[in-house]
């Protein structure tokens, strides 16, 4: 067991043991309430730049195995656990996650407590951190003082103006299949879906083809006519990390996408994205929503869904009744609140009600987390295929 420490942007330290691989590495500290799916949250791109303190107490217990991450790597800059696991006791494991961690060079720190950390954000909000271990704790073979590693800790970037989708997007577009109910691929798709990349979990397009939808996963750096020339009878926006109010060539593409009345669906980021399409304000959380079991009601049906959530920045709409929409003099027409938290009245979803637009702010695919919100992919199927067979498919 070595010696790690974890530093605070506000001074604060927590002295724990090494947890992964040693050194030094530097983020936005989040914490994260799910007790299920640590290999998702890890493997989830929207993590990208932060480190993730986990609230469950006991942590990689079934280990780490090759069907559940989301992407092809670790994303998260830093993990904080409490009571790692000794050994995996789950017959999917191929290796232990601290072995994982170690193996993608990702800097972590077990040993603390995770509940004071926990308040301690909820109270300040999220901040800046650094963990340091080995080489980058000692200086001639004794421990640098917390000041030097704090001035480090203040030099790191804050996630306020981040542009960051474009560091986690694939660099080349793929397609994945729509499925048939057998699970072999159809011939002919329901639907086709452009979906643009900004940091998008594995499972969302598979939830897609699943409903028999062929979607084309796009860069970030996609212009409408990459967009146009998968011939889109709908175009997705993914979940991603960074400041929405940065994302200024996603929210051009996305305007473009709107002005041709192209279906859109969007999630966590592309929620943001679609309210500063509109006109609305984006606003950074005091600590965010990161977990599995967040209350949201849906207004339409007047149903309350648990969902997971991964999201520090949110949208500024009325949460009452309906607004029009502020870009342009409101070209684009009336807008409601579709969705909020029932914990904090965080707007949860925009619907467009004269666009055929919505977006959640959480993550239907659930993966990890429940499968309440699952029916949102079938709302965009319905919205795709309800559209008129007449409108020409991109026309301007």
């Amino acid at each position: 067991m070595t010696d790690a420490v974890l530093v605070l942007e506000d001074g604060r330290t927590f002295a724990g043991r090494v947890y992964g691989a040693t050194g030094r590495t530097l983020g936005e500290i989040v914490f994260n309430t799910g007790m299920t799916g640590y290999q998702e949250t890890l493997t989830d791109p929207s993590y990208h730049r932060q480190i993730v303190v986990m609230t469950a107490p006991h942590i990689g217990n079934t280990g780490v195995n090759d069907e559940d991450p989301e992407s092809d790597r670790i994303w998260v800059a830093g993990y904080v656990v409490r009571d790692p696991a000794r050994r995996s006791s789950s017959w999917r494991a191929r290796r232990t996650l601290d072995e994982e961690l170690a193996a993608q060079g990702i800097v972590g720190i077990s040993g603390i407590d995770t509940r004071a950390l926990t308040r301690h954000l909820r109270e300040r909000g999220v901040m800046r951190a650094g963990i340091f271990s080995g080489d980058a704790l000692l200086a001639d073979g004794e421990r640098r003082p917390d000041d030097e590693l704090l001035d480090e800790v203040l030099a790191a970037p804050a996630m306020a103006g981040a542009d960051l989708a474009g560091e986690v997007s694939t660099d080349e577009a793929y397609v994945v299949e729509a499925l048939g109910p057998d699970g072999q691929p159809l011939a002919e798709p329901v639907a086709t879906v452009a979906a643009v990349d900004l940091g998008i979990k594995a499972m969302t397009p598979q939830r897609l083809a699943e409903r028999g939808v062929r979607v084309h996963v796009l860069p970030a750096t996609a212009t409408i006519d990459d967009v146009l020339a998968t011939s889109p009878d709908g175009v997705f926006f993914s979940n991603g990390p960074g400041d929405p109010s940065a994302a200024t060539h996603e929210v051009d593409l996305l305007r473009d996408v709107l002005d041709r009345r192209i279906p859109f669906f969007g999630i966590c980021y592309g929620n943001q994205l679609l309210g500063r399409a509109l006109g609305y304000g984006t606003y950074k959380l005091g600590y965010g929503h990161r977990g599995v079991n967040q209350p949201v009601m849906d207004r339409l049906t007047g149903k309350v869904e648990i969902t997971a959530h991964n999201h520090g920045f949110a949208v500024d709409a009325p949460l009452d009744g309906e607004s029009t929409a502020p870009h342009d003099g409101g070209r684009y027409g009336r807008v409601v609140v579709s969705h909020v938290d029932l914990n904090d009245d965080v707007v949860e979803g925009l619907r467009a009600l004269d666009l055929p637009a919505f977006s959640v702010q959480y993550h239907p695919e659930a993966a990890a987390g429940p499968h309440d919100a699952a029916y949102l992919f079938d709302r965009f199927v319905e919205l795709m295929t309800a559209q008129n067979p007449n409108d020409e498919k991109g026309a301007a």
